[in-house]
């Protein structure tokens, strides 16, 4: 997918979850990032909290690359104000961040012309009383969040004071306002050197890193600021706020990576990324990214979205704890995914739209249904359990919370994509016209600058996914703005003929089909607008019959590289060694337990629900947590089945949250010295274990299905993804694993 901006000519990257691979504000209390005036941090705070380390020496920024050749630039407008930057081989785009030059033409146009809403925005940006010339900055040299003498809400004033001074005379193109911007922006990089504090100066340096660089990086372009100061300013980004929002992403100050929140990563995701973006550190840029897609923290997309709910209803990272942290999360995710769209990197389609479907779930959280009725109390939830405890259900501390951070949200999925975002829209309008939200986390004023013109009814349905959960087929897809309901259609063979099975669905969008014969399936999805029947969605294949996924039968007698009969061409490779010797039927794979092991192609389990996985197992015994399987992408996601658990025995588990929340399957420790069958079927939520045919364990409420985990990248036999743990050793033979649910007898026969 890609967009033209106006003035250059901009490819966007999107990104599959397997493409590229490498916070507690108080836990419950909202003063520590709600802060008005100088609050000090919450006395309920989390361990990490409550003991402070010294605050550790400055981290110097990266030495930046060495530039590769000057590419060739495309030349914007004369008139287009827009310019750009190459660094190792990345052209930036000035101004790039939370708004474009094409942006703030619209902004100038719609206020000029008097168009609603962009004219309230513009009263709401006035009203807020922070654009007006007679504000003078306070600058400080060292800004204290957390502990005692607390000063920081005096730079988070004239950060807000700045941006808005910035977007003022863009608008109004009143150069007044230029060159009172510029003196708060010179004001605060000839005077700050230092943020310090308890845990929450990491939040000082994300929240108001990201929103400083904003302002700076619309001021770039004004001709009244001197290439020296902007250079001077650029130099404190890098010394006083980068620093501190790596050290955190790396190092989440000591503690348990789970013990902070999500919205602590996400200030500091979005610092480093816009801190990139100003400075033309494309290293810093990457970082950012690289972070947000594969990082452990509770800020990386799969993390900050746990769990998805059929119907694309993306349950929080914080939905447990109380919504004004949820509504600065997403606030903070939405940032993140607006500034990298302007650099032509697409964060708010990534994995599904996996924004969108957590900014929903908060959205509805905050809602009532057309009675008064509260919808989280009707909300699907799935246990979460981290550091900070057990959460069972939707909190609804702090509901409903209304921040100024929807407008951004709202007017992408729905005006620039053509994406149904309902609850999302609602709390947009229940909120507009935006104001700042006076309280520093959030630059806000969003319906002057996120609004759009909507799109035209009419669109396609999108994202359509098609999982067997239970022997049934469950059905979830993105719906079209405008639209009033849509039909679900099924064909044998792909692109159809379809017959529709389904007509008239409305509210949440999942569909569950049943009763066919065992075959392959193609699903798409209509909708229905006053412009009549949309176009259908992509097409979604399932196979409802149990089939092969992987056959390794090892009857190699050399070489490397295992071949899968299964015809899906999912073959093994044997990266340190292995021996093929005599098996349980035929050849098996012999392990040495030292580093020998089974590696499986990337992304093995992707997309899988229910499931099956059995083999034949001779293990030699003497040591726990040793892998049988292991697949998953390192220790935040993964699946593995152990002989021997430390202080238990046979075990199966399925974990989606950095080793917090197991859902496991466990039996007496399994034979040594003998071959063992050994089997786990997954179907709808309930699992079961198998021991040479016969069921030795069963769990019924085993909600995460493989599909739930990221894109695996670590598949292995005989390996943990825990390094620490001892290579499997043994033999391995007739290794499989089915798409569908084995029967108890279909179990019992590959024992038999």
């Amino acid at each position: 997918m890609t967009r033209q901006p106006k003035g250059i000519s901009l490819p966007r990257r999107t990104f599959c979850t397997g493409s590229l691979s490498l916070a507690a504000l108080g836990p419950f209390a909202l003063s520590a990032c709600n802060a008005g005036g100088d609050s000090s941090s919450p006395s309920n705070a989390t361990p990490a909290e409550s003991v402070q380390p010294a605050p550790p020496a400055a981290v110097a920024p990266p030495a930046q690359p060495t530039p590769a050749a000057e590419p060739a630039q495309p030349v914007p407008p004369a008139d287009s104000g827009q310019t750009t930057q190459p660094v190792s081989g990345r052209i930036f785009v000035h101004p790039g961040l939370l708004h474009t030059e094409a942006d703030f033409i619209r902004m100038r146009d719609k206020v000029k012309a008097g168009a609603q809403p962009w004219l309230d925005g513009w009263n709401a940006l006035l009203g807020t009383g922070r654009s007006h010339l007679n504000n003078s900055p306070r600058p400080l040299q060292t800004v204290i969040r957390g502990g005692t003498d607390s000063n920081f809400a005096q730079m988070y004033i004239d950060i807000a004071r700045t941006y808005q001074l910035a977007v003022r005379w863009k608008v109004s193109e009143d150069k007044a306002y230029a060159d009172k911007a510029v003196e708060f922006l010179n004001a605060w990089s000839s005077t700050l050197t230092t943020i310090t504090g308890n845990a929450d100066r990491f939040l000082a340096a994300g929240i108001y890193g990201f929103q400083f660089a904003n302002a700076a990086e619309i001021m770039r372009t004004y001709p009244g600021w001197a290439a020296a100061d902007l250079k001077r300013f650029q130099d404190m980004m890098l010394n006083v706020f980068y620093p501190l929002s790596h050290q955190f992403l790396t190092g989440h100050n000591g503690s348990d990576i789970t013990n902070y929140w999500a919205n602590w990563d996400q200030c500091n995701l979005a610092a480093i990324l816009a801190i990139g973006v100003l400075c033309d550190r494309e290293d810093l840029y990457n970082e950012a990214v690289s972070y947000y897609k594969t990082g452990r923290g509770n800020g990386a997309s799969s993390q900050a979205v746990p769990f998805i709910h059929p119907g694309y209803l993306g349950q929080w990272q914080e939905s447990s704890r109380d919504q004004g942290h949820c509504t600065l999360g997403i606030g903070l995710a939405g940032v993140f995914c607006e500034m990298a769209w302007n650099q032509g990197d697409d964060f708010y389609g990534y994995d599904n739209n996996r924004f969108l479907a957590g900014a929903e779930y908060v959205a509805k959280s905050n809602l009532n249904d057309a009675s008064g009725n509260p919808y989280y109390t009707s909300m699907p939830f799935d246990t979460y359990i981290n550091r900070q405890g057990t959460g069972t259900g939707i909190s609804p501390a702090g509901l409903p919370s209304i921040r100024p951070v929807w407008e951004m949200i709202y007017n992408h999925y729905v005006n620039r994509r053509g994406v149904a975002a309902p609850f999302t829209a609602q709390m947009a309008a229940r909120v507009r016209a935006e104001g700042d939200g006076n309280n520093g986390d959030q630059l806000g004023v969003g319906t002057l600058t996120f609004t759009r013109d909507a799109k035209a009814a009419g669109g396609a349905p999108s994202g359509l996914t098609a999982r067997l959960v239970g022997g049934k087929v469950e059905l979830s897809w993105w719906g079209a703005a405008g639209a009033t309901s849509y039909n679900v259609l099924r064909a044998t063979t792909p692109g159809g003929p379809y017959a529709t099975v389904a007509s008239g669905i409305s509210g949440l969008l999942t569909y569950t089909d049943s009763g066919m014969a065992p075959s392959t399936y193609y699903y798409a999805v209509t909708a229905q607008s006053p412009a009549g029947t949309s176009a259908k969605s992509n097409e979604a294949k399932v196979i409802t019959a149990v089939s092969p996924h992987v056959l390794l039968g090892f009857n190699e007698v050399q070489g490397t590289t295992a071949q899968d009969t299964s015809g899906n061409g999912r073959h093994a490779s044997l990266p340190n060694g292995g021996q093929w010797v005599v098996g349980k039927k035929g050849n098996a794979v012999a392990l040495d337990g030292v580093d020998d092991y089974v590696a499986l192609p990337v992304a093995l389990m992707d997309g899988l629900a229910d499931f099956s996985i059995a083999a034949w197992v001779f293990w030699d015994g003497g040591r726990t947590w040793t892998r049988i399987f292991d697949f998953g992408s390192g220790t935040t996601q993964y699946m593995f089945l152990t002989p021997q658990a430390g202080g238990g025995g046979l075990r199966f588990t399925i974990n989606l949250t950095n080793g917090w929340g197991d859902q496991s399957l466990s039996s007496a420790t399994l034979p040594a010295g003998q071959w063992v069958h050994v089997a786990v079927t997954l179907s709808g939520t309930t699992g079961t274990l198998y021991v040479n045919g016969s069921a030795v364990a069963t769990n019924s409420q085993m909600t995460h299905a493989p599909f739930r985990m990221r894109s695996g990248t670590q598949n292995w036999l005989g390996r943990s993804q825990y390094s620490a743990d001892p290579y499997f050793n043994g033999k391995i033979d007739d290794f499989r694993i089915y798409n569908g649910a084995l029967s108890a007898a279909e179990v019992a026969a590959l024992a038999s």
